[in-house]
């Protein structure tokens, strides 16, 4: 794996979306690229030998998505198969949040409830599913992949960042491959919400940590290899140029909408109890 430092010295000012336009739990041996992009120096003396291990406790449960559009925009009468399929709408990445398949994804990623969903997952095979739940109000879908079991994302048992904090995601750039992205907690709280066409989120922690396209939907762990969020957006100034920050919607938002659809467990049913504004304080 490769490891390159980059420093921010600039305050956000805007965001933009990431989106491009098991049968077995077996992992497949998979290459990551690691970056890191904190300018703290408690986050860049963290070992490689540490990183590496973290990915490896954490990379099964992490996947690459291709979402085409639903039935319902197709022509149902049409004769090739091509057309029936329907035509791929975006990409990004997501992560298992129940060994029945549930994936969970950005919503500007599935787009819409009914779309057909490809997933790359880490035993190395591709698995059909379904969007099955959208909120665009929080940026927020949750995929059902058929014929799927395998290792999920370990909920925090406290998701409750801090400045400063130590964190990594995982996710797929288009014009790269796996990538494992090293930062910090910028802010526990954007203070605005942000929108984008319909989708948008009233809130999201502010991470220094550079992403591009094809990393929304990726999800974000903290320094025990837990899950605290997901990265939906990167930060750019008023001239469209990176700032190396990306926003990030925090678990207990991501686990109300698995426990609305899932039995879910103790775990994330403790997280869906939680009050974000508790958070915000840190």
């Amino acid at each position: 794996m490769t490891l390159r430092s980059l420093h921010l010295a600039a305050l956000c000012l805007a965001a933009s979306i990431l989106a491009g336009c098991a049968a077995s739990t077996d992992v497949e041996s998979r290459d990551f690229l690691v970056e890191q992009n904190s300018s703290l120096a408690p986050v860049r003396s963290i070992a490689d030998e540490r990183i590496t291990k973290l990915v490896n406790q954490t990379s099964a449960a992490y996947v690459t998505l291709v979402v085409s559009d639903s039935e319902k925009t197709r022509d149902a009468t049409s004769a090739r198969a091509a057309d029936r399929r329907g035509k791929p709408a975006t990409s990004g990445s997501g992560f298992v949040v129940d060994g029945s398949g549930y994936v969970v994804t950005a919503a500007h990623v599935a787009l819409e409830k009914g779309n057909s969903v490809s997933a790359r997952a880490a035993n190395g095979r591709v698995y059909s599913g379904t969007v099955v739940d959208v909120v665009p109000s929080n940026d927020i879908a949750l995929i059902r992949l058929r014929g799927y079991s395998g290792i999920t994302v370990n909920p925090a048992r406290n998701a409750c960042l801090a400045t400063g904090n130590f964190i990594y995601s995982l996710g797929r750039p288009h014009d790269q491959g796996n990538t494992v992205r090293v930062g910090s907690v910028r802010s526990t709280s954007f203070g605005r919400p942000v929108s984008y066409g319909k989708f948008g989120y009233p809130d999201a922690i502010v991470l220094e940590l550079g992403t591009e396209k094809g990393e929304s939907g990726g999800p974000l762990f903290n320094e025990q290899g837990e899950f605290v969020g997901m990265v939906v957006s990167s930060v750019r100034d008023g001239s469209n140029r990176s700032l190396n920050m990306a926003h990030a919607i925090p678990a207990p938002a991501i686990a109300r909408v698995i426990c609305r659809n899932v039995e879910c467990s103790e775990d994330w049913r403790r997280l869906a109890a939680t009050p974000e504004s508790g958070c915000k304080s840190l």
